[in-house]
């Protein structure tokens, strides 16, 4: 076990439990999880620290600003089997709405949210992130960005988006998931006897078994060539 991408794995697994009873063997296939845009602010940079946990960066203990999320998930094939040694990948906004892309914060960028993480799937194909509840701004609902890689191909580019946020009706790369967004859509619920209001979201994650083709990466934003900022996503 990794344990600069798992730092956090152990506690995690208090909350993951409950995302691991899915069977190995499905009579019917399951539906993939729809692909999302990758949006224009995937780090152009990565961050020094790139664990699974997003509210600390390295030996620092100031911890980021939101409310502390325990986000859990499995990645599974269309059988149902479980995909190990699969990375993980998330991004998003600070709770201020700034990406860690050079082009995507401003003067109030969290200088403590870490932005960026990763984590190498296990046995049962679980992964484990300690971050933020993602927040609206600009024209987006709250999400959390995903990327999903077996070995050197990136499998599946999506998106996780919160149940009842009122954004969620409005927003363009939702909308174009057409039925299936509803697989997008996660509960984030409050941890029973926390004392600092965390929370708990789990998010199970289906790939095919055909890599993503760049040309096919649905939406994605490109920045503007003209110069300026690109639209925040």
């Amino acid at each position: 076990m990794n344990n600069i991408n798992r730092r956090h794995f152990v506690q995690g697994m208090t909350f993951a439990t409950a995302a691991y009873m899915v069977p190995g063997v499905f009579a019917e296939e399951l539906a993939k999880t729809p692909r999302q845009t990758e949006g224009p602010f995937y780090p152009d940079h990565l961050p020094l620290d790139t664990d699974n946990d997003l509210l600390l960066i390295n030996d620092t203990i100031k911890p980021a600003v939101g409310e502390i999320t325990h986000l859990t998930g499995r990645i599974l094939g269309q059988s149902g089997e479980p995909v190990r040694n699969a990375l993980v990948e998330i991004w998003e906004a600070d709770a201020e709405g700034n990406y860690i892309h050079t082009r995507g914060h401003r003067d109030t960028i969290d200088k403590n949210f870490q932005g960026f993480g990763r984590f190498l799937t296990g046995s049962k194909g679980e992964y484990y992130f300690r971050t933020i509840k993602p927040v609206a701004y600009g024209p987006r609902a709250p999400h959390i960005h995903y990327a999903v890689k077996k070995g050197d191909k990136r499998m599946l580019t999506t998106s996780l988006y919160v149940e009842g946020a009122k954004e969620n009706a409005g927003d363009g790369p939702l909308r174009q998931a057409g039925d299936a967004r509803d697989k997008l859509i996660v509960n984030f619920k409050p941890i029973k006897g926390s004392k600092i209001g965390e929370l708990a979201a789990n998010f199970d994650i289906i790939i095919g078994s055909t890599p993503e083709n760049a040309s096919q990466d649905q939406g994605r934003f490109r920045p503007n060539r003209r110069g300026g900022r690109p639209p925040r996503r």
